[in-house]
């Protein structure tokens, strides 16, 4: 008589949460460390902080998780990322396009950039028009991402009239909503919200951690950082300098949460004590959160920032396919060591 070995069930995922940086149609390369994770069923989203472009995906992502689980937000992210390719101007000449067009391509976007510079969105584009708005509304079912049971959703904005973080919870979420984190003020209007106007949330919170912190469950926090951290190469051409100058920008706010977290670490180890309880739950959250990330620094330091203005098929695809390349890598990596120890040395980087 032969005894069956009892069964084993599979252990629970692990709660994680993400942190989404903005950057333009780099953007796509965030989609692409998307479409890997939600292929590995040992994770699960606790919670998603996002700005900008790190805001559609957030969105995206919740709204296909209502529309079919993991499966139904890997398409809902790519059906959002085919239109945003399918509208680019450029994207019928696509297929005359050789590797001899790129330089024209990022010269004409430079331009393109500068000119935009010296007007105001007010001028030379009264009518307020922006493609992202129909892209959105055609892609994104916000009653669903509103009712999204299955992840928490927080979207950064800038308030215009302060400079302050605003973010955005999940009852609160709509297209507006989405377009104000998103809303660069060179090229688009600032959008209304109850008689308050917003620009881009990268000026204020790229992406913001401590909703993350305050209000999720999860003690793991992976951080997908597109703009590049570091650039060792010595700048001396104005596009590039200027190229570095939007990088640091939109890195700024970050930078100064990070290294405000860690200070607060270190406060607590050095109060804490054997046994004892801190009256102040934030203060065990913190203690308690590892800190990992994947980022861009190699696959997008080739990239300048007028990329970021990028929308053809093709780079849309390259980015893509970055971003899963380095999901992969990363979870083969690291993730054994979620719900173990942090990944991220946030002594060493914010406090040398």
């Amino acid at each position: 008589m032969s005894l069956s070995s009892p069964s084993r069930s599979a252990p629970p995922p692990h709660l994680l949460d993400l942190a989404l940086q903005g950057g333009g149609s780099h953007g796509a390369y965030t989609w692409g460390v998307l479409d890997r994770l939600l292929e590995d069923e040992r994770l699960e989203f606790a919670g998603i902080s996002g700005t900008s472009a790190g805001a559609m995906n957030a969105v995206a992502l919740a709204a296909g998780l209502m529309d079919g689980g993991r499966e139904g937000a890997r398409r809902t992210l790519r059906r959002f990322w085919t239109q945003v390719g399918a509208h680019s101007p450029f994207a019928a000449l696509q297929p005359w396009w050789s590797g001899a067009a790129q330089p024209w391509m990022e010269a004409w976007q430079r331009w393109a950039r500068s000119w935009s510079q010296g007007l105001s969105p007010y001028g030379f584009n009264p009518l307020n028009l922006n493609p992202l708005r129909r892209i959105l509304e055609d892609t994104v079912d916000f009653d669903r991402v509103r009712h999204c049971h299955k992840t928490q959703l927080f979207i950064s904005a800038t308030r215009v009239s302060t400079g302050e973080l605003r973010v955005f919870r999940q009852g609160e979420l709509s297209a507006d909503a989405v377009l104000a984190s998103a809303c660069l003020p060179m090229l688009f209007q600032a959008v209304e919200i109850e008689g308050e106007p917003y620009w881009d949330g990268g000026y204020a919170g790229n992406p913001s951690l401590m909703p993350l912190i305050e209000e999720s469950p999860a003690d793991d926090l992976l951080l997908v950082q597109i703009n590049p951290r570091q650039r060792p190469e010595r700048l001396t051409q104005a596009p590039e300098i200027l190229d570095r100058i939007n990088e640091i920008t939109f890195n700024a706010s970050l930078l100064k949460e990070l290294r405000g977290l860690q200070l607060l670490k270190n406060l607590i180890a050095e109060e804490g004590r054997p046994g004892h309880h801190y009256r102040n739950p934030l203060f065990a959250r913190v203690e308690a959160l590892r800190v990992h990330r994947i980022d861009g620094d190699d696959a997008l330091r080739d990239l300048g920032a007028a990329t970021k203005l990028r929308t053809d098929p093709l780079f849309l695809q390259q980015l893509f396919d970055r971003g899963r390349a380095a999901a992969d890598a990363w979870l083969q990596q690291h993730a054994h060591d979620l719900g173990r120890r942090a990944t991220v040395d946030l002594q060493r980087e914010c406090l040398p």
